[in-house]
């Protein structure tokens, strides 16, 4: 195999590609054993025609697809690692030479990652924002944990109320008719959560076990079904069950259960701290964005569509796997935006862009000021990985490969640069907003 390296314009490059005759033989006999099965000749049972035999009653070029496939498989990561470039978005291919007894010729156009030349990264100016904790952030988090540790009980003995969690049967109808999705049998939901349309939750409220019913609502105008915006529906409910929450009390014996502390108000007191460590982190997240923003800004580079597509295919499967930890499928998620997949992937460019735009920056300000990832950093990095993978850190260390070891080392020298432009960052206040006006206290003047 031999590679030929052109650059283009714009950050790309074309790889010419070539494989060997004889290697393109083996790609052609591994597409001959791909086939054989489903390829019948007289005089030879199903699976049993010679290689030569096929070729010669269909042709060599019925191989040619399936051995192109083969060989380019073989023969690309070797290839993009000898070419030397930092490869960033997949390759389009063209095929320039391919035959029988050939030599398998063939070009990938790739994008490359950008050079980076840095403007003003020190000094930018990021908003401080006032970190505080109100009692009211706190009494929310104890409500929070008490829910949390509550124990559920049937209830027998009176009707369902707003905060009760009840199985139903329902099944719905719109202008007499049954409609997809409409129903389901022994359905969880918890009255007062907004979790349907409408009315919904408040006409079950009232109803006792046992109880058959029916509710009206009338569908949103703007619902993500195009066929019941806007349309009155009813739904024929059967009341299963009734489940409430019983939630502990506040108390020294709660806290004793659910933290370390002996005491309600050492855990109170832990509480805050907690949300208080929460909302200085978002912060220091917001502002060192802000910098990321204002150092890419400053920065000068050509991204390449090809590498903006790529990372905008990424971030829309990691919205598809968001997607499916909500049960969501993502065709059905495309089908509630009315967009096709391709239209998504359209969407998430903007995004793509500032994403590529913060890493390369961060990247060439790690590299200008010598930041890199320490044998300690990474160390204390694979315990944090075992920790929260629960993993002993001997597996985590067997697990990761010597690629995603350099893309953690990346990762680390990253974070310190993003840590560099805060250090070396300005604080500037952030403004207070406008109180309201107050009201005058005076009574309107009557007309005369």
């Amino acid at each position: 195999m031999s590679v030929n390296v052109e650059k283009l314009e714009g950050n790309m490059a074309k790889l010419t590609i070539e494989v060997s005759a004889e290697d393109f033989e083996k790609a052609m006999t591994k597409a001959y054993n791909k086939i054989k099965g489903q390829v019948s000749v007289p005089g030879f049972r199903k699976g049993k025609v010679p290689q030569k035999m096929l070729e010669r009653v269909y042709g060599p070029e019925v191989l040619f697809e399936d051995a192109a496939n083969f060989a380019m498989q073989d023969s690309y990561t070797d290839a993009a690692k000898e070419s030397g470039l930092e490869i960033t978005s997949q390759p389009e291919i063209d095929v320039d030479q391919i035959g029988k007894g050939k030599s398998f010729i063939y070009s990938a156009t790739v994008a490359i990652k950008p050079e980076v030349k840095l403007g003003e990264y020190k000094g930018l100016e990021y908003t401080a924002y006032t970190v505080e904790v109100t009692d009211e952030e706190v009494d929310q988090e104890m409500e929070a944990a008490r829910k949390k540790n509550g124990r559920t009980v049937e209830v027998t003995d009176r009707a369902a109320q707003d905060g009760d969690k009840v199985y139903i049967n329902f099944d719905g109808y719109v202008d007499g008719k049954q409609f997809e999705g409409g129903k389901a049998e022994n359905y969880g939901l918890v009255l007062g959560s907004h979790s349907f349309i409408d009315t919904f939750e408040d006409q079950i409220v009232g109803h006792n076990v046992g109880d058959s019913f029916d509710v009206n609502v009338t569908f949103p105008d703007s619902y993500a079904s195009k066929e019941l915006e806007g349309k009155p529906a009813v739904f024929k409910v059967d009341l299963i069950s009734i489940e409430q929450t019983i939630l502990p009390e506040l108390d020294d014996e709660f806290a004793s259960e659910v933290s370390d502390f002996e005491t309600l108000a050492e855990y109170k007191d832990d509480v805050r701290k907690t949300i208080e460590k929460r909302k200085t982190n978002d912060a220091e997240a917001k502002a060192k964005d802000e910098l990321l923003q204002k150092a890419g800004d400053n920065a000068e580079m050509i991204i390449p569509d090809a590498m903006v597509n790529e990372q905008a295919r990424t971030l829309a499967r990691q919205m598809a796997m968001n997607m499916q930890n909500y049960g969501i499928s993502m065709d059905q998620y495309l089908q509630m935006l009315g967009q096709t997949e391709d239209q998504f992937v359209a969407t998430q460019r903007p995004y793509a862009v500032k994403t590529i735009k913060g890493r390369l920056t961060l990247e060439a300000i790690a590299e200008a000021e010598g930041l890199l990832a320490t044998d300690e950093d990474v160390e204390e990095q694979m315990n944090e990985m075992a920790k929260a993978y629960n993993m002993d850190v001997a597996k985590i260390k067997e697990a990761i490969s010597a690629e995603e070891m350099e893309d953690l080392k990346h990762d680390i020298a990253a974070n310190k640069a993003a840590d560099f432009l805060l250090k070396n960052g300005v604080a500037v206040e952030a403004p207070e907003e406008p109180a309201a006006e107050e009201e005058s206290k005076e009574a309107p003047a009557e007309d005369k």
